[in-house]
């Protein structure tokens, strides 16, 4: 790491971004004796990716994006037929390059390798989250709701049970349902029809991401004399002999020794001027929040057809899905909103009150081709903390201690 050697720097290391990544890092690193300054565009923490995403802490569902089954969608995604995963075709060479490593890493041995080196990361995550909670309860509507992902194909069942396999080596606990017992644990899957099999995972977690990178901000501001600057917007990092200076577009300047880009999916337009390319793609995803209807569940639940997810915070509900791959502009297009809700009725019609929905949301999750995160150095004093993809908030505490022994062990 840059020892902090100029009365000039304004922290040891500025965290850019404040969503459940830069937040999670800046603990890692306030933990360690380090003078932290977070940096973001938005007016507040956790206000884009991490603000309504779905909520689920998926610990043992890692699976990578790409793998054997993606090569059957592939017509459907491109064609615009797929309800859940669309793209948006670009003659963009980056758009071809990502496109091309993603159909590289869509073999069965780099399924297995990447969603293993997922559940390593989320097992470190778990294990952190546990400590953090421990010194600074939080609430967050935190709980171990456990997950059952349902699938309506049996020709899918075979390869669930694989992964089942291949996972319990690490200690995940994960069992192959049918029907009848899925529903004995969770009533409202009473209300899907034609479930072939589930997958339950009792030690999966659940939480409000806003709410909790909310509360540990104020918990790093009150314990660990951390500085927040929010409305900075970044126009590039210039690197000056042992410091760093970060431009921000109104002229201001912040000057520090060290720097971790926790971002997102901006990371990649932050880091061009300096040289830094990195392999991410926005893939927008959708949500929105409802009171609990007649039958909700109280475990998360998983509809692997839809590709939608359903989690409860205390008295609402939440549901997430869609893939618009290549889509860069995070304002709900209220048609896919629709869709989204049309899915979701059709596939647990009494989990939420459909008829008051209190808000709807989108976000661009960074994804990278082989669906784990970019934790790297990038520099003298610049480390990459980004391209979570969809799990971002299972990743974030384990994601910021691997990227603050990065920057301690320099």
């Amino acid at each position: 790491m840059t020892q902090h050697a100029h009365a000039t720097a304004d922290a040891d290391v500025a965290v850019i971004g404040a969503g459940v990544v830069g937040v999670a890092t800046a603990y890692a690193l306030a933990r360690r004796g380090l003078r932290i300054c977070v940096i973001d565009r938005a007016p507040g923490p956790a206000l884009q990716a991490s603000f309504a995403n779905g909520a689920q802490l998926s610990y043992a569902y890692t699976d990578a994006m790409a793998g054997p089954a993606l090569w059957k969608q592939l017509p459907g995604m491109l064609a615009g037929r797929d309800r859940a995963f669309r793209t948006r075709v670009s003659t963009d060479p980056g758009f071809w390059r990502w496109g091309l490593a993603l159909l590289r890493n869509a073999t069965q041995a780099r399924l297995r390798a990447n969603t293993l080196a997922t559940l390593e990361l989320a097992l470190e995550s778990r294990a952190a989250m546990a400590e953090l909670l421990m010194r600074h309860p939080l609430d967050f509507d935190h709980r171990v709701a456990g997950k059952l992902h349902v699938y309506y194909n049996a020709t899918s069942l075979p390869a669930a049970r694989a992964m089942i396999e291949r996972k319990r080596p690490f200690g995940v606990r994960q069992q192959l349902l049918d029907a009848d017992a899925a529903i004995a644990i969770e009533p409202a899957l009473a209300g899907a029809r034609g479930i072939a099999g589930v997958v339950h995972s009792p030690e999966e977690e659940v939480g409000d991401p806003w709410r909790f990178s909310s509360g540990l901000l104020d918990v790093l501001r009150a314990h660990y004399g951390v500085e927040a600057r929010f409305g900075v917007d970044l126009a590039h990092l210039q690197r000056e002999r042992a410091l760093w200076r970060l431009h921000a577009r109104n002229g201001d300047v912040v000057t520090v020794p060290n720097v971790i880009v926790c971002a997102g999916i901006a990371s990649k337009a932050l880091l061009r001027p300096s040289g830094v390319r990195v392999p991410l793609m926005a893939v927008k995803g959708y949500s929105f929040t409802a009171p609990c209807g007649a039958n909700a569940p109280s475990a998360s639940i998983t509809d692997t057809a839809r590709k939608l997810v359903f989690c409860r915070l205390g008295d609402r509900i939440r549901v997430a899905g869609l893939a618009d791959l290549n889509h860069w502009d995070a304002t709900p297009d209220p048609a896919r909103v629709a869709d989204l809700v049309a899915m979701a009725r059709e596939s647990l019609p009494e989990a939420a009150d459909y008829h008051r929905i209190e808000s709807d949301w989108a976000g661009l999750r960074p994804m990278t081709p082989w669906s784990s995160p970019i934790i790297r150095h990038a520099g003298d004093g610049l480390v990459l903390n980004i391209g979570h993809g969809m799990l971002g908030w299972t990743l974030a505490m384990g994601s910021g201690e691997r990227a603050a022994n990065l920057l301690q062990d320099a």
